[in-house]
């Protein structure tokens, strides 16, 4: 018998986020963040950044701050704490890029017990994330 599973909550798709667009205008990160500090896509860019320029410590603290950011808008829209969050879904990928930040920014720090808690957050949130984002 094949048909939805009944023991896996249905999947979370966040709601569009409104820094995506000032973002992709060319606005900076940084001026998209005072202006929306609740989207995780903003603090993602920020941890990115700041993994890429070699600031761990920046990373991991913007990351951390999308990351918490994230679950409070993944809870609004029915995440009960576990279950799917796909990335084909273009708006969970804010969440899911600060959960991967702070993976990297854990590894940075020989945070083991951390990078193996977010590597499995990210592969229940979706089994086929891409692997790059995978810490």
């Amino acid at each position: 018998m094949n048909g939805p599973n009944l023991l896996r909550p249905p999947p979370v798709t966040l709601p569009v986020d409104p820094a995506e667009a000032e973002l992709a205008a060319g606005d900076s990160a940084e001026s998209v963040a005072r202006r929306h500090p609740t989207s995780s896509l903003v603090w993602a860019e920020l941890a990115e950044a700041a993994l890429d320029r070699g600031d761990d410590v920046a990373g991991y603290a913007f990351a951390r701050v999308g990351y918490h950011r994230g679950l409070d808008q993944l809870r609004r829209n029915g995440w009960k704490g576990a279950g799917p969050v796909p990335w084909s879904h273009g708006s969970n990928r804010g969440f899911l890029r600060a959960l991967s930040a702070l993976g990297q920014a854990a590894a940075l720090f020989e945070e083991r017990e951390e990078v193996a808690r977010i590597t499995a957050f990210l592969l229940d949130a979706d089994p086929h994330i891409p692997s790059n984002m995978l810490p």
